[in-house]
């Protein structure tokens, strides 16, 4: 542990810089790398598309994906302090913009995405060794007719415990919950080769399924089932740049957290293409498209390969993927509630660092605290419904910041790809917006009803921490 004076204002304790280039790259993985890789191909191949579609609909979606990978990495070049899209957002646009999307990230994506990141976790679990049900008596009690607390109890008392027990990981040391993400991620990538290896090379190649492509006289339908492909795929994706909020505890980060983006970025296009392309070749679409919401073609192709040792291997495989996914968002989201309770845009606590560990222990707490409060009311997923679409919104305005501070001035370095890599991702974000504006209304004004709750907050804390 470093060494340092006794500071009586724990506000004023920096973050530890322990996380090396390496580490970055992986926390970067990690993040990415959770449940989608191994079962988004389902969905995918139930939308009638052939398997040349599916295929470009990741790797589309894996272009989108570097070109914003891009976009973020050049926004990193301009602070070196933790906060990541939340203090790029305020550098381009200010206070307001900033906490605009910190307290979209507090009540749908961030808090959303972790609680439902734990239970799956939990379902994983579940899916091998069948977890007790004690609160089974009260499962039709409820709040409203819309919370059912109680019900799936042992699921989300497992989920409870794993958000409680990272949280005090974390609590006590990044070095401690970073090393826990590197063996994690490590087994993940090992774990996904050796799916790769298993459907190129144990088995023949598959030919083409021809009566599975879609009429060419129908192309205004095929392009939007192909985009509906593609935002499976995006879901598999998701979290590429999430590494910012962390930072302040990076070693050289204007070099390393831009490296660590485009690098993990990348490991990761090529991993997802390599293991779809392997589902298809060993079962078949018509098959992938057979399996039911609740069976996982990763699964499906073990087990035909391997048989029951294969199927129990991958679902401990899901089982960990899941685990160090939610480390890595307990260690990322508390950095964002800490950089904005640093700007006086949240709880003014949640910007102490403890004085042994070095970590922004208060805002970890406020973390766990909520995530759990929505494990607990089953939420989550309406909330992860609109994670997507809330955070391409802000993809869109920090590319359109990309370009504010490249044109006057404030970011100087090189940025790969500029200036097509914000536009196209800009165009890209608007499409994705409007489409889901067309597609799911209901869930889009919801959306922007959650986000807009922003502006009373953001006065709430404006006058509380003045």
């Amino acid at each position: 542990m470093n060494e340092m004076p006794e500071i009586t204002d724990q506000t004023k304790i920096p973050l530890n810089r322990a996380i090396g280039l390496t580490t970055a790259i992986l926390l970067v993985a990690g993040n990415i790398i959770g449940t989608g890789v191994f079962k988004k191909i389902v969905p995918m191949a139930q939308t009638g598309l052939n398997e040349w579609y599916i295929i470009a609909a990741w790797i589309l979606a894996g272009i989108i994906t570097l070109l914003g990978a891009f976009t973020i990495a050049g926004l990193s070049k301009l602070t070196t302090v933790s906060g990541g899209m939340y203090e790029y957002m305020r550098l381009c646009f200010g206070n307001f913009s900033a906490f605009f999307l910190g307290w979209t990230g507090f009540t749908i994506f961030c808090s959303g995405s972790m609680a439902a990141i734990a239970f799956i976790f939990a379902q994983s679990v579940n899916s091998i060794i069948p977890l007790p049900n004690p609160l089974a008596h009260f499962k039709d009690l409820s709040i409203g007719d819309f919370i059912f607390p109680f019900a799936d109890s042992g699921i989300k008392i497992l989920a409870l415990a794993a958000i409680a027990l990272l949280t005090w990981l974390n609590y006590r040391g990044v070095k401690k919950g970073t090393l826990l993400n590197n063996i994690v991620t490590g087994t993940k990538i090992l774990g996904i080769l050796f799916l790769i290896v298993l459907g190129l090379f144990f088995f023949g190649r598959l030919e083409p399924n021809n009566t599975m492509q879609l009429v060419v006289s129908e192309k205004t339908g095929t392009i939007s089932i192909f985009f509906g492909a593609m935002l499976s795929a995006f879901w598999a994706y998701d979290g590429f740049a999430n590494v910012g909020f962390v930072t302040g505890e990076i070693k050289n980060p204007k070099r390393n957290v831009a490296m660590a983006i485009i690098t993990g970025v990348s490991i990761v296009i090529v991993l997802y293409l390599l293991v779809n392309y392997a589902y298809i070749k060993t079962l078949g679409l018509k098959q992938i498209a057979g399996l039911s919401e609740n069976n996982i073609a990763a699964t499906a192709m073990a087990s035909s390969i391997l048989g029951n040792g294969g199927k129990t291997l991958i679902s401990f495989l899901i089982m960990l993927s899941s685990l160090g996914t939610l480390n890595v968002v307990i260690i990322f989201y508390a950095r964002l509630y800490f950089r904005m309770a640093q700007e006086k845009a949240f709880f003014k606590s949640a910007a102490k660092v403890h004085p042994v560990y070095r970590t922004p222990y208060m805002a970890l707490i406020y973390s766990m605290v909520w995530g759990m409060i929505l494990v607990v009311s089953g939420t989550f997923d309406k909330l992860t419904d609109m994670a997507i679409f809330s955070g391409f919104l802000f993809y869109a305005l920090l590319a359109v910041g990309l370009i504010k501070m490249k044109r006057n001035g404030a970011i100087k370095e090189i940025v790969a790809c500029y200036p097509w890599a914000p536009i196209i991702f800009i165009l890209f974000s608007i499409g994705l917006l409007i489409s889901t504006f067309i597609n799911q209304p209901k869930l889009s004004f919801i959306g922007l009803g959650l986000m807009l709750t922003s502006i009373p907050f953001y006065y709430f804390f404006k006058r509380m921490n003045k």
